[in-house]
């Protein structure tokens, strides 16, 4: 055996975990760990400027890719509490994510020693385990019980706290002899799966609806396979968008209150069977209830047990990891395509293709200033498909997630449930981490661009490459849409003149923050759009500026300042506020041709 510190242990231990991409801020309390790294060499580290951004850029290069966990460290104290909001972001969608943090001496503990905080107990509620390490000989096992947890079960994030003096102390560790844990994971039987499968296949109208935890098992190839051995239409959920390319045949369209499509709703409301992989029937995917089951069945399997009837009892529910469920539904469903024995769905798929090329929102406006559905038309026609999308809250990414198209999994990276503003810029830079070679583009509204724009610094000084379209109405434009109902407009405005901007033109006058001149001191590339017709040079500059200076590059569009994107409070009463698309040429970009 070796002895070593606790340190150098649990650095040994996350390069065996596979776990060797950290951002974060050294300090005091935990310059013992940033040494260890130092010496190991293995673990790269991404200095942040704010420690919430650092674990919001963990939290992006986790869904970056399968098997991914981003580390985040931070001192001891308001480092911890910066973390909470990258947490419970993590926790919210279920994705695997490692917080460090540094902490005063054991023995200072209840001494209200400086920046000596509990944060075990703040943390508890947004993790699947928040542990302050008390003895030296526990480190290896907790490093060793975290990395279980975060990939069992439904993953989650964990956060471990290191008391100075244990990360000091030395133990006897032998990294050699070191094993992962086996992990835990529910498996549907094949029972269970032949109930399922006979549920759907007596319903007229299926549909499939695919969650996020598709998307976690890696399994988005076997609900392709699924759901055409079947021929049954597939509905991804918001954190599902992308298990089925947007171009599939058998891709329904997104259903909900906000990030929806029209043919989705429709296709919805016409189905009489629902069997749900993977996903949570969030409230913004269902709206009321009654509305969303009333005349159809629901199977539902999901990997957490305790989600099965969290929001509604489905007519059957399974505890299962979604990939292993869907192995065994396309051996059921090979065995009776072999018997002949499946029925016959064609009919309902060209309704649904129907539904799916008539039912367009326009999104070709020439208004100056610009309205945002023609930004999101040029940014369709400008980035290819191998494109991943980083998008946090708002209008922005309500209207972004209508009209964008996705075409394959992790490339619809969103904080999905708690969709906190400020997490688009640092998760972006996390997903670059993740994706060095693929294309990165980043959606965001002013507000939500201003929370964190101090990480662009970051993507600078590490030469991380993206696109980051800021769509600027000057106003916190979602929460003056839902004051409509209160019949003001209170505290949503952000314009006012900026002084230092005498430059800008009589359109952007009066919008407050010049993001180009912030974005370009960050040492950034900035580029400011006021008229529709100039989008796709910009875009096109944009794509040049980042292959050659290798730094994020901002596309501000100056958008008309009040749009009201659709959305209502039920599936079937969604307010469209714009015109609709009549013709082809009203909706250029829609995956099927607008038909009269």
């Amino acid at each position: 055996m070796t002895k070593m510190r606790t340190v150098d242990a649990a650095v040994a231990i996350l390069a065996k975990e596979g776990a060797i991409e950290a951002f974060g801020l050294p300090g005091a309390a935990i310059n013992p760990f940033y040494s260890a790294m130092r010496t190991h060499g293995g673990i790269r580290h991404t200095l942040a400027r704010h420690v919430e951004g650092a674990s919001h850029m963990a939290d992006g290069y986790s869904r970056a890719a399968d098997g991914n966990i981003g580390i985040c460290i931070g001192t001891s104290g308001p480092a911890g509490t910066d973390m909470i909001t990258g947490l419970y972001a993590a926790w919210a969608d279920s994705i695997p994510m490692l917080c460090i943090t540094g902490q005063a001496p054991v023995a200072k503990l209840h001494k209200e020693d400086f920046q000596a905080v509990d944060i075990e107990s703040i943390a508890k509620p947004v993790t699947k385990m928040a542990m302050t390490i008390l003895e030296p000989g526990q480190v290896p096992g907790a490093f060793q019980k975290a990395f279980q947890l975060m990939r069992s079960g439904r993953p989650g994030p964990v956060l471990l706290d290191l008391p100075f003096d244990v990360q000091m102390a030395e133990i006897e560790f032998d990294i050699d002899a070191y094993e992962p844990i086996a992990v835990e994971k529910p498996k549907a039987s094949r029972k269970q799966l032949e109930k399922a499968l006979d549920m759907l296949t007596a319903a007229e109208r299926p549909l499939i609806v695919a969650g996020g935890g598709i998307i976690n098992a890696g399994a988005s190839a076997q609900l392709v396979e699924l759901a055409e051995l079947l021929n049954v239409p597939v509905i991804p959920t918001l954190m599902g968008w992308g298990t089925i390319p947007d171009d599939h045949p058998l891709m329904a369209g997104m259903v909900g209150l906000q990030t929806s499509h029209r043919y989705g709703n429709e296709t919805m409301l016409a189905s009489d069977f629902v069997i749900g992989i993977g996903n949570r029937w969030a409230n913004r995917h269902t709206g009321g209830l009654d509305t969303y089951t009333a005349g159809r069945k629901f199977v539902h399997i999901d990997i957490e047990p305790t989600q099965i009837g969290r929001v509604f009892s489905p007519d059957f529910g399974i505890a299962s990891d979604a990939g292993a469920a869907l192995d065994g539904l396309i051996e059921l469903a090979r065995e009776r395509q072999a018997a002949q024995s499946l029925p016959d769905y064609s009919g309902w798929v060209a309704e649904c293709t129907a539904r799916k090329g008539s039912l367009h929102r326009k999104t070709h406006f020439e208004n100056v200033p610009i309205k945002p559905q023609r930004v999101y038309e040029e940014m369709n026609k400008a980035f290819g498909k191998d494109t991943t999308y980083v998008s946090t809250i708002g209008l922005s990414q309500i209207a972004g997630a209508q009209l964008l198209h996705v075409f394959g999994p992790r490339k619809w990276i969103n904080a999905g449930q708690a969709g906190p503003l400020g997490w688009t810029c640092p998760a972006a830079l996390g997903v670059v981490r993740g994706k060095p070679d693929e294309t990165v583009v980043a959606l965001s509204g002013d507000y939500d661009f201003q929370f964190m724009i101090e990480e662009l610094a970051v993507g600078a000084q590490f030469n991380l490459p993206y696109i980051h379209v800021v769509v600027n109405n000057s106003y916190l434009g979602l929460i003056r849409q839902s004051q409509r109902g209160f019949n003001m407009e209170q505290n949503v405005s952000l314009a006012f003149e900026n002084i230092n901007s005498t430059d800008l033109s009589a359109t952007a006058a009066g919008y407050g923050v010049d993001h180009v001149k912030v974005a370009e001191g960050l040492g950034c590339k900035a580029i400011r759009v006021e008229d529709p017709s100039d989008l796709p040079a910009a875009f096109d500059k944009a794509k040049a500026l980042m292959g050659e200076f290798k730094v994020p590059v901002v596309v501000e569009v100056i958008l008309e300042k009040v749009t009201n994107i659709s959305m209502g409070v039920e599936i079937d009463g969604v307010n469209e506020f714009e015109e609709l698309a009549e013709r082809a040429e009203d909706a250029p970009t829609a995956i099927i041709a607008q038909r009269a």
